[in-house]
């Protein structure tokens, strides 16, 4: 797709239901992530969630999913600083989910998991910029790579993940000029989340662009849909119906 310059569309899923959505839908690339945590679990960072979790959401998206790409987060503290563990994380998520890659955080400090992973088959997407599984370590989830020694660690980082075999790389919150100018240096695909349009494809989380997740709003965030407003009127509709009787009428019972 990057080489027939055709642009290269990323979603979240996390059940079967909605998975079966967004692939009919026509979607290229189905992501599984550790934003799980926060949209599905609500906790307030994405480090809680275990490796048991993002199988089980997998699961369901892979059972929905009939022609996208499907691509699982390995959550924190299931490849850092282990390639052996690292590698039993992603074979667990491969044969129990049955999804066709895994998306991990991180450069050069991940360099022998990656290479472990890939020495499997598995393929590895990764991922630079703002990596939220660092949130401890960096204190914000502000834009990265605005100063120059972490652009240039950043495009050092890109050019390592392709040389190790990743088949792609999410670009999330850095600036869109950096965006561009690593998109450009690569022969793999960019995915960009708040990196601009510079990327080969852009992903973003399904509660966000749907308009369900009402409190996060930041500048890349494009609402497709304002479905908490949808939802919560049928919601009181419905429990009106019920309270008044009304529901079910005499054709919606048996």
């Amino acid at each position: 797709m990057k080489q027939r310059g055709e642009k290269i569309a990323m979603l979240t899923a996390y059940d079967y239901s909605t998975a079966r959505l967004v692939d009919g839908a026509g979607m290229d690339v189905i992501l599984v992530g550790d934003s799980a945590a926060n949209v599905m679990a609500g906790y307030d960072t994405t480090l809680p969630i275990t490796l048991d979790e993002m199988i089980f959401y997998a699961k369901g998206v892979v059972k929905g999913t009939q022609r996208a790409l499907v691509v699982v987060d390995l959550p924190f503290g299931t490849y850092q600083g282990d390639s052996h563990e690292a590698l039993r994380s992603a074979i667990r998520i491969m044969k129990e989910s049955g999804a066709e890659a895994v998306k991990m955080e991180g450069g050069e400090d991940i360099k022998s998991s990656v290479e472990r992973i890939l020495s499997a088959g598995i393929p590895v997407m990764g991922h630079l910029g703002l990596t939220p599984q660092s949130i401890n370590k960096f204190g914000t989830y502000n834009v990265r790579a605005k100063e120059e020694a972490e652009a240039q660690q950043l495009k050092k980082d890109a050019k390592l993940l392709e040389d190790l075999g990743c088949f792609a790389i999410v670009l999330e919150k850095i600036p869109a000029k950096l965006a561009a100018e690593v998109t450009e240096s690569l022969h793999i695909p960019t995915i960009g989340i708040g990196a601009g349009n510079g990327c080969d494809g852009q992903v973003l989380v399904e509660q966000d662009m749907l308009g369900i997740n009402r409190g996060f709003s930041p500048r890349f965030l494009r609402r497709y849909a304002n479905l908490a407003e949808v939802m919560d009127g049928a919601f009181r509709q419905y429990i009106s119906d019920v309270k008044d009787g009304s529901f079910p009428s005499s054709e919606e019972q048996y």
